[in-house]
């Protein structure tokens, strides 16, 4: 050992202490030596001193081996303890070791190597238990830790909870709200409209130009309120899940075309090209009609209004397994990649600044987005900024009521996706990630 050890030998006889400190010495071992005689000397000097070793003799006169082993023990002196005995009292030394010494040599077989070799094991079995015993504190303060930062999370995770639960609580409220007053608002809304109506018919034309002119602004801007006001009430409607699909056998090519109709003035009064391509077998379907044609007028006005020039395609085709396909494909400004994810979400739009050029409720295509995954369909999206956007529904040819909703799996790029009722929006997204422009129609 190349380290000076500090090494205490406590023995009352002079002569076995003296053997010790010849044997430790023939053997080499650098060391700083004490000598005590008694016990009561040796308790107080460990409570104060550090030593690397201590060595007791075969008896202490003034205190009993065991008795002063328990107390240093007790104390929380931490040394390692070798007991130097006669083989006839081997037992005792057991005892000893039980109470807490390192090891035992007997006095007859002390000799340079063998007390240095008990002197080293001692030494690292001390060290050893001393690791032991850091990492066992170690373990428990990591263990007290881990049980305070578990009832931390706990603590967090039950105010998350309650305020999750209040944020639950004020969304069902403000749609309620929403609810409410949107159906308050259609009230006087209508009446305006009807009134509107009324003055603007040939058989009461007594009005000037002027007149008329403001009567027809009044019109129009109401019809624009209360489809606002129709969004508004529809969305509501969607989130509580109150909005019913009223399901008949109808022409979806007929309710196709009407869509079209009406919103051919729009599209004219921005000299845009407003096409049709109808390729059905047959064209009766089993659907909401009226929700039909929400979903196409929403796409065709979401289309005029963000196409400067050019054209908007509105095609319907067949698709295998009873399905149709219900797509719409403009050259207008187009949709950011990055903005996929949110153009579906309620409320949301792509530019959300007061000052924004496109006005609206940000709640057409959220509307769109349930209407679509109640009947059991699915949504592509593609679009490219400064070049167009293509929405492309698929929905089956038949409605079941009782499922809709369930969910539907679907084979995009070798991965099979759901669309439901209950899909998040992660989930639709990679769906409207998809790439389905066909050849014929390429922006």
């Amino acid at each position: 050992m190349e380290d000076t050890l500090k090494i205490l030998v406590v023995d009352d006889d002079k002569v076995d202490r003296m053997a010790v400190r010849c044997a430790l010495a023939k053997a080499g071992i650098q060391m700083e030596l004490s000598e005590l005689a008694d016990g009561n000397d040796a308790f107080s000097i460990l409570s104060t001193t550090a030593y690397d070793c201590v060595f007791f003799g075969y008896r202490l006169l003034d205190r009993d081996r065991l008795t002063l082993i328990q107390q240093l023990r007790s104390s929380d002196i931490k040394v390692p303890l070798v007991v130097l005995t006669g083989q006839e009292d081997e037992p005792t030394a057991v005892k000893l070791l039980k109470a807490g010494a390192t090891d035992y040599l007997f006095k007859s077989r002390i000799s340079p190597e063998n007390l240095a070799q008990v002197l080293r094991s001692a030494i690292r079995v001390y060290r050893a238990e001393m690791q032991a015993a850091l990492a066992k504190d170690q373990l428990r303060e990591s263990h007290e830790q881990l049980i305070r930062k578990n009832q931390e999370l706990e603590r967090q995770q039950q105010q998350l909870q309650m305020q999750n639960l209040k944020l639950s609580e004020a969304s069902m409220l403000k749609l309620h709200f929403l609810a409410t007053m949107s159906h308050e608002l259609r009230t006087p809304m209508n009446a305006i409209i009807g009134f509107s109506q009324i003055l603007l018919r040939p058989k009461l034309s007594q009005l000037t130009h002027q007149q008329a002119d403001m009567i027809e602004r009044i019109l129009n801007n109401g019809k624009h309120l209360l489809m606002l006001i129709n969004e508004v009430l529809d969305f509501s409607k969607l989130e509580v899940g109150r909005l019913d699909l009223k399901a008949e056998r109808f022409d979806v090519s007929k309710v196709t075309n009407l869509a079209v109709s009406e919103m051919r003035s729009l599209a004219e009064s921005k000299n845009l090209s407003l096409l049709v391509q109808i390729d059905l077998q047959n064209s009766l379907i089993y659907n909401d009609p009226v929700r039909i044609k929400q979903i196409l007028i929403n796409l065709l006005s979401n289309a005029i209004k963000f196409t400067e020039s050019g054209e908007i395609w509105v095609e319907v085709k067949e698709l295998p397994v009873n399905r149709v396909a219900i797509i719409v494909r403009d050259t207008g400004i187009g949709i950011a990649a990055r903005d996929f994810k949110h153009i579906f979400e309620g409320f949301r739009q792509v530019d959300q600044t007061l000052t924004r050029k496109y006005p609206g409720t940000g709640l057409g295509l959220a509307i769109i987005d349930s209407l679509v995954r109640m009947m059991g369909g699915k949504i592509f999206l593609e679009s490219k900024l400064g070049v167009g956007s293509m929405f492309k529904i698929e929905l089956p040819r038949q409605i079941i009521l009782s499922s809709v909703g369930a969910d539907v799996p679907l084979k995009v790029d070798d991965k099979m996706v759901f669309s439901s009722s209950q899909n998040s929006h992660h989930s639709s997204y990679e769906v409207r990630q998809a790439s389905i422009i066909s050849p014929k129609f390429k922006l």
